[in-house]
């Protein structure tokens, strides 16, 4: 039983973690990219991709951090 529910626990993380690179993967694709895909991002693309993923990234830390901050309080 215990090895059945780590192995789900995994599995629930590794549904998370493609959910969240879907999504990111999404809302910087719709952001950043205004023409038709050829070859190579332009600079400005390949600029906002990084400041999107960034900035995602950044968010998510944060949100983490207060969460857990909060539920330190409690």
């Amino acid at each position: 039983q215990r090895e059945l529910d780590a192995f789900l626990t995994r599995e629930q993380a590794n549904a998370k973690l493609h959910t969240t690179i879907h999504n990111l993967t999404t809302m910087c694709w719709d952001k950043c990219i205004t023409s038709t895909p050829s070859n190579k991002f332009s600079s400005a693309e390949a600029s906002c991709l990084t400041n999107c993923v960034d900035r995602f990234l950044d968010t998510s830390l944060f949100l983490i951090k207060s969460l857990q901050n909060r539920r330190e309080s409690e």
